[in-house]
């Protein structure tokens, strides 16, 4: 009999001290893996669809509570189904109560503060679902790679991350973070498409195929951010992504166990309204 898959067999292990652990890897973890499908597309977009009513259900009580909060974090290389995954996941959730945050290069007036400053403003409110399409992490990650930073700068951001998430946490977040993880060869399929459609030229930009010359740096650089910020406060799950389908899935199967296990309710029924009739 074959293993269920589980959740936490993608999760970054963390030490609970934030130090970087050397058990993790993301070779460990197949781009093309399919741990969570049904069987078939159809019958993996039909679950997403009964998933995606019922994290309407529950955003809706995690909205009319406006106590408890989530950020969703998602991170990977171009064409990892950033866009996609909101899309898809949130197809079926009420608009009211869900925010999206799509974090670009900084201004220059971002620049001028700190760098977590433009972030901590976009910080889900009480009752608001927040999901980040890049986030704080690309904050470290790029200067990392174009050598902008050294070694000290990259630990002292590590650091102030874990710091400003355990406030959020503290304060009444649950943080999830993804990291889509496809294969130099399928983002090699996607850029191709864009270029090959028209009507998808406007999603293409010639710094995606330069970054593809840093396509190992940037393996070595999430390898080290995960592993060095993955918290039981905020914990980060690598989510096989060369299928889009599967990939929507399962980002949707973990976010459904996020908010089961919040154990939202709606507030208690008012009193005062006990018997009115409206004329």
């Amino acid at each position: 009999m074959s293993k269920q898959p589980n959740l936490d067999d993608f999760r970054v292990p963390y030490t609970g001290n934030g130090k970087k652990t050397e058990k993790f890897a993301l070779t460990d973890f197949d781009t093309a893996s399919k741990p969570f499908s049904m069987g078939s597309k159809d019958a993996d977009r039909a679950r997403l669809s009964e998933i995606g009513k019922r994290l309407d259900e529950l955003q809706e009580r995690l909205h009319a509570q406006r106590r408890q909060r989530v950020l969703l974090v998602l991170q990977g290389m171009d064409t990892s189904g950033k866009d996609g995954t909101v899309r898809a996941v949130f197809h079926e959730v009420d608009p009211l109560g869900l925010r999206i945050v799509p974090f670009k290069a900084p201004t220059p007036i971002e620049t001028a503060h700190d760098f977590l400053w433009r972030v901590h403003a976009n910080a889900p409110a009480a009752g608001e679902l927040t999901v980040f399409n890049r986030s704080h992490y690309e904050d470290v990650l790029v200067p990392r790679v174009l050598k902008q930073i050294d070694a000290a700068e990259i630990e002292r951001r590590y650091q102030h991350i874990r710091q400003f998430e355990e406030l959020l946490a503290d304060t009444g977040a649950t943080i999830v973070k993804c990291f889509l993880h496809i294969s130099k060869d399928e983002q090699r399929s996607r850029l191709q498409a864009r270029i090959d459609d028209p009507t998808k030229h406007w999603k293409f930009d010639v710094s995606d195929i330069e970054a593809r010359e840093y396509w190992d740096a940037y393996q070595e650089a999430y390898r080290d951010a995960l592993a060095a910020t993955s918290t039981e406060y905020a914990p980060w799950y690598v989510i096989p992504a060369d299928s889009k389908t599967h990939r929507n899935l399962m980002i949707a199967e973990l976010l459904l166990r996020v908010f089961e296990g919040m154990k939202l309710e709606y507030p208690p029924a008012k009193e005062s309204l006990k018997g009115v009739k409206v004329e």
